[in-house]
């Protein structure tokens, strides 16, 4: 399953709806994080905006995921922690998101390791990501791919309690 950047935040019409349909498929998880007004009817412009925030940091890449020519997978990451200020030298994961009609297949897990090799390629020696508490299947999942436990906090966009877990490249 190759995962490619969107090339300069460039999303060409059928790929935004792709990205829609790939994030209505995860109602569930925008329920937990509150990201958008109604989770069950996710539309093309608000997932554009959405794709847009996150390309509004330096350092931040859309990566997407096929299997079969089919999307079924996005990484939103980042070089750095968007906060200048951080004593923080790994870059981030703000988001992996699996089709939900093909979890548990293992593309969660292919994706996660293809974000991590490119960054070890990058000569980095360490990855985060902060998950909401409220999402004990993120949680779990992320500990099975050998991240541990940082700290507890609260995520830089809303304030909602997070775990940071990081993993050692």
């Amino acid at each position: 399953m190759p995962l490619a950047p969107v090339e300069d935040g460039a999303l060409p019409g059928p790929v935004l709806t792709e990205i829609a349909t790939l994030y209505a498929t995860n109602h569930a998880f925008f329920e937990l994080t509150g990201d958008f007004p109604d989770p069950g009817r996710i539309t093309v412009e608000q997932v554009a905006a959405a794709l847009a925030d996150e390309l509004a940091h330096e350092g931040a890449e859309i990566l997407l995921a096929r299997s079969a020519g089919r999307l079924v997978g996005l990484a939103a990451t980042l070089a750095h922690h968007p906060d200048p200020t951080a004593e923080d030298p790994d870059p981030w994961i703000g988001l992996l998101l699996v089709d939900a009609t093909a979890h548990r297949q293992g593309h969660g897990r292919a994706v996660a390791t293809q974000v991590e090799d490119r960054f070890r390629a990058a000569g980095r020696s360490g990855v985060r990501i902060a998950v909401l508490d409220n999402n004990p299947k993120g949680l779990a999942f992320w500990r099975s791919q050998g991240y541990t436990a940082l700290r507890r906090g609260a995520d830089r966009e809303a304030g909602r309690p997070c775990t940071v877990l990081r993993k050692a490249l």
